[in-house]
């Protein structure tokens, strides 16, 4: 199976201005998929911003919103898959207890590169008061599509640090967990270790993809990157706006798996009191 070149945009775009990130995006989109990538990924809230506090519900919007039909247009004009953060406004139905109003959910959304819609996920776990106090989390912990022959996986930047999300992952079989990111200062150990060991100790892909410099009272510390189940990094980012890629190789991750005890020794029958 041929391998899937994966393209990492580290960017944080312009907070509050929709309309300059899409052509970022569509800048990006085209420049990757020139060079032969058939995925590019970019980091959390991208489409807003991450750090937009009290216009949260004005640029929110649903999963078939304006936003996701200009990036599906983008990725059919390109013929390229694409994965996006975005503050997703729930169906009318779904009401915030607190305030009546439609709950806003952190969400990633992977648009295939026929322009259809193929997986939306809602992060599980908020981090910090900022993402508590204006995002409702997701209750969905594994979503996975397929594309190129590769089942694709999501998460959502803290998620990634708990490793019952990420083994979930590797048990409902996720060749490639992308993981759009907003990682901050001091917490820069997450990008340089955690991830590649993640990906080793859960036999798969893993891409992490940041935003970089300084937003409101966030600084963001780029470091994006792409580790294999060997647990060495394909790519990875610096501390500034960069389009990185390397290649997600089936046939390698077969052979690691093959050569990987850790999912098949496991002994779940004594792992039951961890939940």
């Amino acid at each position: 199976m041929p391998p899937l070149h994966t393209a990492l945009l580290q960017s944080s775009g312009r907070p509050g201005d929709v309309a300059h990130n899409l052509r970022l995006l569509d800048d990006a989109a085209r420049e990757a998929a020139a060079t032969g990538a058939g995925l590019l990924a970019c980091p959390e809230l991208f489409l807003t911003g991450y750090a937009i506090g009290g216009d949260v519900h004005r640029l929110a919007e649903t999963a078939d919103g304006a936003g996701a039909r200009a990036i599906a247009g983008i990725a059919a004009a390109h013929r390229i898959a694409i994965l996006y953060g975005y503050p997703e406004r729930a169906p009318q139905g779904e009401r915030d207890a607190g305030d009546g109003r439609a709950m806003v959910h952190n969400s990633a959304q992977l648009i295939g590169p026929d322009g259809a819609r193929l997986a939306n996920y809602r992060k599980t776990h908020l981090f910090g008061c900022f993402e508590r106090e204006w995002f409702t989390p997701g209750d969905r912990p594994v979503v996975q599509a397929e594309l190129a022959g590769v089942r694709i996986g999501l998460l959502i930047c803290y998620d990634v640090e708990f490793p019952e999300n990420v083994r979930a992952h590797a048990l409902a079989g996720t060749d490639l967990l992308l993981v759009p990111t907003a990682q901050m200062h001091p917490f820069q150990f997450v990008a340089e270790s955690v991830i590649p060991v993640r990906a080793f100790e859960n036999q798969m892909y893993l891409a992490y993809v940041n935003r970089v410099g300084e937003e409101g009272e966030f600084e963001f510390v780029g470091l994006s990157c792409l580790a294999g189940p060997d647990g060495v990094v394909r790519t990875r980012a610096g501390r500034s706006e960069q389009l990185v890629q390397a290649a997600v190789d089936p046939d390698f991750l077969k052979e690691s798996r093959e050569n990987n005890p850790y999912l098949h020794d496991r002994r779940p029958e004594l792992y039951g009191h961890l939940a």
